[in-house]
C-alpha cells in the first residue's frame, strides 16, 4: 500500500515498495498487498464510508443520550471529553486519509496514526510557544493538577568518591530507562559508530551545560562508567544485535490459510508486528559533502531532542517521574523510525526528490521544542559558559569546518582546475 516518501498517491494500482520494513522491488496489488489471504485481506480493503457512517452514528448517539442534569454537570469533564473526542476524530481522519508512509508492518494505517499524533503534538507545541512560561505551567496544571509546581533542585556530583555505596545510590529505575533509550536509538540509526559518537557527545553536552542545569552535574564515573560503558553500551549492543538479526533473517510471508498448524498461524500473526524486510543503513559520512552535512544534522537533531527533554522538564516544572516524559520519548521514537528511513532514502536514492512527511514533521517537533526552551529559558540561566567550554566548542567547530574543506573543498577545486586545463588544451 505504501512505497517511498517520494510518492504522493495513496492507492496507485501497482507500485514498488522500497523500504527496509517492506519488500524492496516487490510489486503489490492495492487490495491484498502481500499475502492475498482472506483472513488478512479484510484489513487491507478501504472502509472509509463504513467508518464514516459509524462515526456519524456515534456522534448522533452522544448528542441524543449524553446529557447531564445540573447536579452532575462538570464543565472540566466535558471539556476533557470533548478534547479527547476531537483528537480521536483527527486520528481517525489521519488513519483513513493521510498519505502512506514508508512502512507496511504491522499495517500502513498504524503509521498514518503515528503521523497524525505527530501533527497533534506539533500543534500543541505551537500553541505552547505563544504562551509565556507562567501560563504554560498553569495550562499543564489544568491538564494534570500534579503539575505546575516548582521542582526541587538535585545535583549528582555531591559525593564523587568511587565507592560501592555511592554507585549504589546512583542506580534507580532511570538506569533501565537509560539503557532502553539507547536500545531504541541503535534500532533507529543502525550503526555502531554513529551510536557511540552520539553517546560520547551527549556526555560532552552535559559537561558543557552543567552551569545551567544541576542535573547535568555528575561524577566522572557516573558519566563514563555508569552511562557510557554500562547503560549506553548495553542498550547499543542489544539494539545492534536486533538489527543484525533482522539483516540475516530469512523472510517468508505466507498467508494464514496456507499455514497448516495452529502454532504456525499464531507465529505468523506475531510476525505481522515485525519488519517485512530490513536494510542496513550506510550513512557514508566521507562519501560526499551532502552525506557529511546530513550525518552532522542527524547527530545535532538527536542531541537536541535529548537536551530538550531536560530543559522542558526544568522550565515547565515537569517531575522526572511523571508519565508525560516517557510518553514524549515514545512518541519521538515512533516518529523517528519512519523519519530516519525517509531521510536515509532522500539521502541515498537519487530518484527520491521529496523529503518525507514524517521526517519533515519530526524535525519540526524537535526544533519547535528547542524554540520553546529558548523562549522560556530567557533569564533562567544567568551564569555564563565557562571559558574552557567556549574554547572546546570553538576548536571542535573549527575542526569540523576544516575537515570539510580538506576532505571535500580542496579536491573539488583541484578537480575543477584539471577540468579547466583539459578544456584549454582541447581548445
Amino acid at each position: 500500500m505504501t512505497a517511498s516518501s517520494s510518492q504522493a498517491s495513496p492507492d496507485p494500482p501497482n507500485k514498488t515498495i522500497i523500504d527496509p520494513f517492506d519488500a524492496r522491488s516487490l510489486q503489490v496489488q492495492p487490495v491484498s498487498y502481500i499475502d492475498n489471504d482472506p483472513p488478512t485481506e479484510f484489513f487491507y480493503r478501504p472502509r472509509t464510508l463504513t467508518v464514516l457512517s459509524a462515526m456519524i452514528f456515534g456522534l448522533v448517539y452522544v448528542a441524543i443520550y449524553y446529557e447531564e442534569d445540573d447536579k452532575q454537570l462538570n464543565t472540566s469533564k466535558n471539556i476533557k471529553f470533548g478534547s479527547v473526542a476531537g483528537i480521536g476524530f483527527f486520528l481517525l481522519f489521519a488513519m483513513l486519509q493521510f498519505r502512506d508512509g514508508p512502512f507496511i508492518r504491522p499495517h500502513p494505517a498504524f503509521w498514518r496514526i503515528v503521523l497524525g499524533i505527530g501533527v497533534l503534538y506539533q500543534m500543541f507545541l505551537v500553541f505552547l510557544l505563544f504562551q509565556d512560561k507562567f501560563d504554560a505551567r498553569l495550562f499543564l496544571r489544568a491538564i494534570d493538577p500534579t503539575l505546575g509546581r516548582p521542582l526541587p533542585e538535585r545535583s549528582y556530583a555531591e559525593n564523587c568518591d568511587l565507592t560501592y555505596e555511592n554507585v549504589k545510590n546512583q542506580i534507580d529505575i532511570f538506569v533501565i530507562y537509560h539503557a532502553t533509550g539507547w536500545y531504541a536509538k541503535a534500532v533507529v540509526l543502525r550503526d555502531y559508530w554513529f551510536c557511540w559518537i552520539l553517546s560520547v557527545m551527549f556526555e560532552v553536552m552535559e559537561y558543557s551545560l552543567q552551569h545551567q542545569l544541576n542535573n547535568f552535574a555528575e561524577c566522572w564515573w557516573d558519566h563514563w562508567i555508569l552511562d557510557v560503558l554500562i547503560c549506553n553500551w548495553v542498550g547499543i549492543y542489544f539494539g545492534m544485535k536486533t538489527c543484525e538479526y533482522f539483516e540475516m533473517k530469512g523472510y517468508s510471508w505466507r498467508g494464514i490459510k496456507q499455514i497448516p498448524s495452529s502454532k504456525g498461524k499464531v507465529k505468523r500473526i506475531v510476525q505481522q508486528f515485525t519488519p517485512h524486510h530490513w536494510t542496513k543503513f550506510e550513512w557514508g559520512t566521507t562519501k560526499s559533502f551532502k552525506n557529511y552535512l546530513a550525518v552532522l544534522g542527524l547527530l545535532f537533531l538527536f542531541l537536541q531532542a535529548e537536551l530538550n527533554s531536560f530543559y522542558l522538564k526544568y522550565l515547565l516544572w515537569i517531575p522526572p517521574e511523571h508519565p508525560i516524559n516517557p510518553y514524549r520519548a515514545l512518541l519521538l521514537f515512533m516518529c523517528s523510525i519512519p523519519a530516519t528511513r525517509e531521510a536515509y532514502q532522500y539521502l541515498t536514492d537519487k530518484n527520491c526528490k521529496r523529503f518525507g512527511p514524517q521526517a519533515w514533521l519530526t524535525i519540526a517537533n524537535i526544533m519547535t521544542e528547542s524554540v520553546i526552551c529558548y523562549k522560556f529559558g530567557r533569564g533562567e540561566f544567568p551564569n555564563p559558559a565557562p571559558t574552557k567550554v567556549v574554547i572546546f566548542w570553538s576548536v571542535l567547530i573549527t575542526s569540523l569546518i576544516g575537515y570539510a574543506i580538506w576532505q571535500f573543498g580542496i579536491p573539488a577545486l583541484k578537480k575543477r582546475r584539471r577540468s579547466k586545463n583539459s578544456t584549454k588544451k582541447e581548445e
